[in-house]
């Protein structure tokens, strides 16, 4: 079964497939100085944000540009519907105002009323600002019908791995959409189809003062009826807006600092009762912090936080470990995802040099508290510098001494050249009165970059530990080439025995690791319904240094997306697992050492996730540890108008081994409903049966500016006969703009 899975998926990927490419297909892949550009417009008086583009005699004045180009479904085509942008900024806002005409209007699609919900799969228009024009780090902001505010922050033009649904949390370097800025969108929909404004004051971002500054800048619109999306600066089938060496560029602009100073308190109270305690009794408390944000320059901005708190932030996303090594859970804290790109250097999810969740979180997930710290943050020039220091105290019921923890950045860009060269140090301090109790970490890392569509990037790194002296290194070389439908890969990682990041990640300790990734994007421009077919192989292995293979991992793959957004995914693994030592898979089950090789056949289905109902299953069938095991997963959305949005996840796997059978089943349902775009009710419920455990989690948010606002959040976490834990968390924060 497996062998004919694979057989015919390359079968049915070398039928003559091969599509021919139109003349205004390959205008996709214009060169950097053919690049459109455009003019802002300095204003003396300002428009009225309320959507109503057409009635606003601001906008009436100023002139419009657009003529979209298609990625998708036809990459190269002119956009089928008219989009119509204009620009315009003063000495405190920068505007943007976009007509996006429609002939059936009657067919926009909103799914989503959060802010920061994602825009995919909607109809939305977005910008990037890249405010340095150095081609590498941007701000996006967007919005759809409904006048959603939807903001994040882009570095290493989004390079990196990330969960791009804040609702869901997350991200590891490249694209931060936790960052939070205060500014305004509103949206009208019409006969014409709809329009929109923002307001984005100059203080909320970083850019450089002077005459006659230059950004780079890009747009895309979503055309949800016909699956578009399109862009102002055509971008190649490969990437996404957040290439911004391939922007256009924004001319114009006077400007001159507008100066920034938000201070943001927040008090809370708590309701807690540990019943596994066995305590009879409510726990009350109350706190306060507050936070402050400075901009020292336009572009380098202060961040100072006192008794810093994250009640309001989303629970983690449970996991059942099946294999010995580490299990990752990504940062959602705002105030360390904020900028978070500008720290980031290693292998994202696998050697991460640092790693914010060490601070104020302990290795058995026990909250620590943050008695406060700064960050300064930003670019001078062309130079990229974050200093991050931070306080922790002592808590003796988990052992756990006082704690300093500072990390400093530098990263040079070299203009218009994708490359840049950089160094970490990262260092916990213990302040407690045990001897040698510190951790350091040294790196340098760089990448170059090969014209448009070549890459080479690395880094090399020690660690510094106490009655540890040898083989504390790691370093990473890797070669990227993204182009004309191609993505090719190689790299080679290595971790010393002796390396110990504490304030870092390693998802496995002591590996040597090569790997290699091809993949080809065929467009097949609506033969057979196909939007595209995407066959691939990629390979890792992980050694040890006595030449012992602990893992390899072979997939050959193809991915089948039609126009109408129903996907399948077909793919063979061929695994290798070594194990070194026995290690207990599930209670009473041990898995003996040795060589296990197997092959196992992959089926991923995925039907279009703009409609109100839409499912994604993925199924595993094959060899496991010397046994067999059967992994389902499936994930159903449901969607009520443009207010209520339902997930429910299932993860089922049947493990059959020598030693012993078990299942292990996780389930999770997210429920939420958004009053206004800034108000919502969403909740969070978990059933984990490996450890027999219920968890919800459930939060009421009424959002001001920047993530402020008031929060209510019930949690609860329970086994199959007795509530373990009950809490309940009022939190308000209020942004005091100083300046304004």
């Amino acid at each position: 079964m497996k062998f004919n899975l694979f057989l015919s998926t390359l079968l049915l990927t070398s039928l003559g497939w091969l599509p021919t490419y139109s003349q205004a297909e390959l205008r996709n892949n214009l060169s950097t100085s053919e690049r459109p550009s455009t003019k802002a417009v300095m204003l003396q008086d300002k428009p009225v944000i309320d959507g109503e583009v057409l009635a606003d005699v601001v906008w009436r004045g100023i002139p419009s540009f657009g003529n979209l180009i298609q990625t998708r479904p036809q990459a190269g085509a002119t956009a089928s519907e008219k989009t119509e942008i204009r620009i315009a900024y003063d000495q405190e806002s920068f505007y943007v105002a976009v007509i996006c005409h429609d002939s059936k209007p009657e067919k926009l699609v909103v799914t989503d009323a959060r802010r920061d919900a994602s825009l995919d799969n909607t109809d939305a228009f977005l910008m990037i600002l890249d405010t340095y024009h150095d081609g590498q780090n941007g701000f996006v902001f967007g919005t759809n019908t409904l006048g959603v505010e939807y903001d994040a922050q882009v570095d290493n033009e989004g390079i990196g791995n990330f969960n791009s649904n804040r609702q869901q949390g997350g991200i590891i370097g490249g694209f931060n959409l936790n960052w939070d800025a205060s500014w305004t969108v509103k949206a009208k929909t019409g006969d014409f189809g709809w329009s929109a404004e923002f307001a984005i004051p100059l203080r909320t971002i970083r850019y450089q003062s002077g005459e006659d500054q230059i950004w780079g800048l890009n747009f895309r619109r979503n055309i949800r009826k016909t699956n578009e999306i399109v862009y102002w600066s055509p971008i190649p089938i490969n990437f996404d807006l957040n290439r911004l060496s391939l922007a256009g560029t924004l001319t114009g602009l006077n400007l001159r600092s507008p100066g920034n100073l938000k201070v943001i308190p927040y008090a809370l109270g708590r309701a807690v009762r540990d019943y596994a305690a066995d305590e009879n009794k409510t726990n009350l408390s109350a706190d306060a912090g507050l936070d402050l944000k400075y901009s020292v320059t336009p572009s380098l901005t202060l961040d100072l936080t006192y008794n810093t708190d994250f009640a309001q932030v989303e629970v983690d996303d449970q996991q059942v470990n099946l294999d010995r090594f580490n299990l990752f859970f990504p940062e959602k804290r705002p105030f360390f995802l904020e900028n978070a790109g500008q720290f980031s250097v290693g292998s994202p999810g696998e050697v991460d040099l640092f790693f914010s969740r060490r601070i104020g979180i302990g290795e058995g997930g026990q909250v620590v508290p943050i008695t406060g710290g700064a960050r300064l943050s930003g670019k001078v020039n062309n130079t990229n510098l974050g200093f991050l220091s931070m306080f922790t105290p002592s808590v003796k019921d988990f052992e756990i001494e006082p704690n300093n923890f500072t990390v400093a950045r530098i990263n040079h860009e070299f203009a218009a050249k994708r490359s840049a060269i950089g160094g970490i140090f990262v260092n916990r301090e213990g302040l407690g009165n045990l001897e040698n109790d510190f951790n350091r970490t040294f790196a340098l890392d760089g990448k170059l970059g090969l014209g448009q569509k070549a890459r080479i990037s690395g880094y090399v790194a020690k660690t510094n530990t106490p009655d540890i002296s040898e083989n504390d290194h790691s370093l990473k070389l890797q070669a990227n080439y993204d182009w004309n439908g191609w993505s090719l890969m190689a790299g080679y990682t290595e971790v010393g025995e002796g390396f110990n990041p504490e304030v870092g990640f390693l998802l496995r300790s002591a590996f040597r690791k090569p790997e290699f990734r091809a993949l080809y994007q065929w467009r097949m421009n609506g033969r057979l319904g196909l939007l595209e077919l995407r066959p691939h192989v990629s390979y890792r292995s992980y050694w040890t240094f006595d030449g012992f293979q602990e893992t390899k991992f072979l997939h050959i793959d193809n991915h089948w997306e039609w126009v109408n957004g129903l996907e399948i995914h077909t793919g063979l693994n061929l695994t290798t697992e070594g194990v070194l030592a026995p290690f207990e898979i599930s209670p009473g089950i041990i898995v003996a050492p040795g060589t296990y090789e197997h092959s196992e056949a992959q089926l991923v289905f995925m039907t279009n996730e703009s409609k109100n109902i839409s499912i994604s299953t993925r199924h595993v069938l094959g060899g496991f540890f010397g046994g067999e095991r059967y992994a389902n997963s499936a994930t159903l959305k449901l969607r009520f108008g443009d207010r209520f949005n339902s997930e429910f996840i299932m993860n089922h796997n049947d493990i059959r081994l020598p030693e012993g059978d078990f299942i292990a089943k996780l389930f999770g349902t997210r429920l939420a409903y958004s009053f206004t775009p800034r108000i919502y009710l969403q909740s969070l419920i978990q059933f984990n049966s490996v450890s027999d455990l219920w968890s919800a989690n459930i939060r009421f948010g009424w959002l001001q500016q920047a993530n402020s606002g008031l929060f209510l959040v019930y949690n609860e976490l329970r086994n199959s006969s007795d509530i373990l834990s009950r809490s309940f968390t009022v939190k308000y924060s209020y942004l005091i703009d100083v300046l304004k």
